[in-house]
């Protein structure tokens, strides 16, 4: 399965949305013509003096000037509220989150399920070659259900509710995850967003036909007649636009059918292939089926957002409007052997609500960070949701055994790991990677940190400085990697004072090296998103030959940056991507300012372009065998601005990607 394909398939998917809203509304607009026309006949009194116009009379209330005013006037309102809907959602998944009432689950929580689900994204995003994404449970959902909200990777989100993460074993939440994780990766989540927006103006005339028709019909004193007989009718227009209302309901229940139910059953096959293990998403849904909650949601937003859900989140009485496909039609997919059997789970109840108040509002320095942080070493016991232990197996390994197989995978010290997973340490670690090691520009670095003002940030970068500048540029990028998660939990004050403390320790001896740009950009484009509203980049050139230029400086900087020879480097590249005359740029003409506005006007390239590219870069940086830090990085760097996972292919670089 190719996941560029697919996300060229979202692009199109997005244009049928369009044309099938496009149709919506010429739908809702004749009809607000007939409903308007029909008040216009009764409103003039002809009701109360017995007398009926013909049906040709009745057609003397249309015109085309009429038609076109309300044409315009409806299209105009669908416009306007579809606009306001798209810009609250356009902000990140975590206001999707946040609006059903989710809450973030933070590294240091105490609840062994939490830990299990932190344990599990964190699996996923390696595989998928991407940052961690925020995490957040929905305390009150008793159903197995979750999703993936945001428009790229960078602002993505993943939610699960309570049923999920306490109903569920580990190799089932696993596939519900990838399930999930597909959906990022694949770009279904910006036309989810999309289509919510578009048709949560669709159904809008049925919200103000509700409210016309709670309006009084009782003649006001002093009001001339013909002014009482219309508003005696207004409740009738509104019950006519509330029946329009339901004929957009339909109309947008459909919508959401004909685009949502295959996107599910490709994010099915997608979790079988990231887990290796089709037991995974199967058991899921047949846990999902013995279990009486089954995948139902009651947050009061939901309903609206029905199509990004992992199942339906309501029983609906018409399979036509449903979202997501058929459960057994589902697990048959995955498990073409299943003897019919559901898996069943007892429902735990819930005496109260697991104790996570605030869990989304923390910062640097915070008491309550220490607190948990220490509470988070006390072990209750792992019990299933049905009263029975779980094995092992079941939750992983412990946090610390985890925490020690990382730093040992990422040959990186355990001191400098659990300092990464809090925002202070996170802080400092950053900062440290652009301590310089002349004297002069390390001092005035240090002088801007204390400027900060942030307690004991100075004196922990003085502590870890040394040993962050002894792990070299081969452990840049996975460190800073480990210190995304936590530097999402600032507020949007200390986020902007770090930007600026960041910025001024680049400029700290009036240039920009190029793995200080390397890093400022992943920070940026992974944090950014987090904490304002970004504007994504925009599908532009269908044809490589038209950013032609900016392929030359990006394959010229990797040359001229890289460990292989120059000239080779550049050749492979080149030739890789069909321009066979494309000759190497000189090094002065290789700025990073340079570099930066290529790869910005390369991140506007359609969606199969740029695997294209990264492959060719990764091909022409691995022609000595092997991949270097300053190469890894300008493929990582490039790969997070153009919000493109890096393809396999990428060698040394995505050996763990799974498409």
């Amino acid at each position: 399965m190719n996941f560029f394909e697919q996300q060229d398939i979202a692009r199109r998917n997005t244009r049928v949305l369009v044309l099938l809203f496009a149709a919506a509304v010429l739908l809702l607009i004749a009809l607000t013509n007939v409903a308007i026309a029909g008040y216009l006949w009764f409103s003039q009194g002809n009701i109360y003096s017995g007398h009926r116009e013909g049906f040709s009379e009745f057609l003397t209330h249309f015109s085309w000037s009429q038609f076109t005013t309300i044409g315009l006037a409806v299209a105009a309102t669908i416009a306007m509220v579809a606009l306001v809907k798209w810009l609250s959602l356009s902000t990140g998944g975590k206001v999707v989150a946040e609006s059903m009432g989710g809450s973030r689950i933070l590294p240091s929580t105490r609840d062994p399920a939490e830990r299990r689900c932190l344990n599990v994204v964190e699996e996923m995003a390696l595989a998928a070659n991407m940052p961690v994404p925020p995490v957040y449970v929905l305390d009150d959902e008793r159903g197995i259900n979750a999703f993936a909200a945001g428009l790229t990777p960078a602002d993505a989100v993943v939610a699960v509710t309570r049923g999920t993460i306490d109903h569920l074993r580990r190799h089932e939440l696993q596939g519900v995850i990838a399930h999930e994780f597909s959906h990022i990766l694949n770009g279904d989540m910006r036309l989810n967003i999309h289509l919510a927006a578009l048709l949560k103006g669709i159904t809008f005339i049925g919200d103000v036909g509700h409210i016309l028709m709670r309006s009084s019909n009782r003649a006001r004193t002093g009001l001339s007649e013909n002014h009482n007989r219309s508003a005696a009718f207004m409740p009738v227009f509104g019950l006519a636009l509330w029946l329009l209302g339901l004929v957009g309901a339909a109309t947008a229940g459909f919508i959401k059918a004909a685009i949502s139910r295959q996107k599910e059953f490709l994010a099915d096959a997608s979790a079988v292939q990231y887990t290796r293990d089709p037991d995974g998403i199967g058991d899921a849904l047949k846990v999902i089926g013995g279990y009486i909650p089954g995948t139902l949601v009651h947050a009061a937003r939901a309903a609206e957002m029905s199509h990004i859900f992992f199942g339906e989140i309501e029983h609906r009485l018409w399979n036509v409007f449903a979202t997501h496909p058929p459960l057994r039609e589902r697990i048959r997919r995955v498990d073409p052997g299943w003897n019919g059997e559901y898996i069943q789970r007892k429902v735990d109840h819930y005496a109260h609500r697991p104790a996570r108040a605030h869990a989304a509002e923390v910062g640097v320095g915070r008491a309550a960070i220490v607190a948990a942080a220490l509470a988070a070493s006390v072990a209750r016991p792992e019990m299933a949701a049905d009263g029975t232990a779980l094995a092992d197996a079941d939750f992983g390994p412990s946090p610390d055994e985890l925490e020690t197989q990382t730093a040992q995978r990422e040959e990186i010290p355990l001191v400098f790991l659990r300092h990464s997973h809090e925002p202070l340490g996170a802080h400092a670690l950053i900062f440290c990677l652009l301590i310089s090691e002349a004297e002069a520009v390390r001092q005035a670095q240090l002088n801007l940190i204390e400027e900060a003002g942030i307690t004991g940030l100075t004196d922990l970068v003085h502590t870890l400085g040394p040993g962050v500048r002894d792990l070299g540029a081969p452990r840049r990028l996975p460190l800073l990697e480990l210190c995304l998660p936590a530097l999402k939990s600032m507020s949007l004050a200390q986020y902007r004072l770090f930007k600026r403390t960041l910025l001024g320790l680049i400029r700290a001896d009036a240039q920009t090296e190029l793995h200080e740009w390397c890093l400022y950009q992943l920070i940026r484009h992974y944090l950014d998103p987090e904490f304002i509203q970004v504007k994504p980049s925009r599908a532009r050139y269908a044809k490589l030959h038209k950013v032609a230029y900016h392929v030359r400086v990006v394959l010229s900087v990797l040359a001229h940056e890289g460990s292989g020879e120059t000239d080779t480097v550049f050749r492979l590249g080149a030739d890789e991507l069909g321009f066979d005359s494309m000759a190497l740029l000189p090094r002065e003409q290789c700025s990073v300012a340079a570099f930066s506005k290529a790869v910005s006007a390369l991140a506007d390239c359609y969606p199969l372009l740029k695997p294209r590219l990264l492959k060719a870069m990764a091909l022409a940086a691995g022609a000595d065998g092997r991949l270097s830090p300053v190469e890894r990085e300008i493929i990582a760097s490039m790969a997070a601005v153009m919000d493109c996972p890096v393809p396999v292919g990428a060698a040394g670089v995505s050996s763990q990607a799974p498409f």
